[in-house]
C-alpha cells in the first residue's frame, strides 16, 4: 500500500481532520483515507456542467414576465 504525506495543512483544517475522526472512531489516517475515497466516488463535475446543469433547471421554472414590484409591496405590508 502507498504512503502519502501532506505538506503545509493548515492549523484549522488539521484540526477539524482530528475532531471528525475522533468522533467517527477512526485514525487521523484511516479518515483521510475515508475522505479522499468518498471525495474520489461522486463523479466529478467541471464548473461549465455544474453551470448548465444551473441553466437547465432554471429554465424548467420560468419566472413570470409580470412580477409585483418589491417596492410596491413593502409599502402595502407596511401600510397594513
Amino acid at each position: 500500500m502507498a504512503t502519502l504525506h501532506v505538506r503545509n495543512v493548515p492549523d484549522e483544517l488539521y484540526a477539524a481532520l482530528q475532531a471528525r475522526a475522533a468522533a467517527e472512531g477512526r485514525s487521523l489516517s484511516a479518515e483521510v483515507v475515508v475522505l479522499l475515497a468518498n471525495s474520489l466516488a461522486r463523479p466529478h463535475r467541471s464548473a461549465r456542467e455544474i453551470l448548465d446543469s444551473i441553466e437547465r433547471r432554471r429554465r424548467a421554472f420560468p419566472i413570470p414576465a409580470e412580477l409585483p414590484d418589491a417596492v410596491e409591496l413593502l409599502r402595502q405590508d407596511r401600510d397594513r
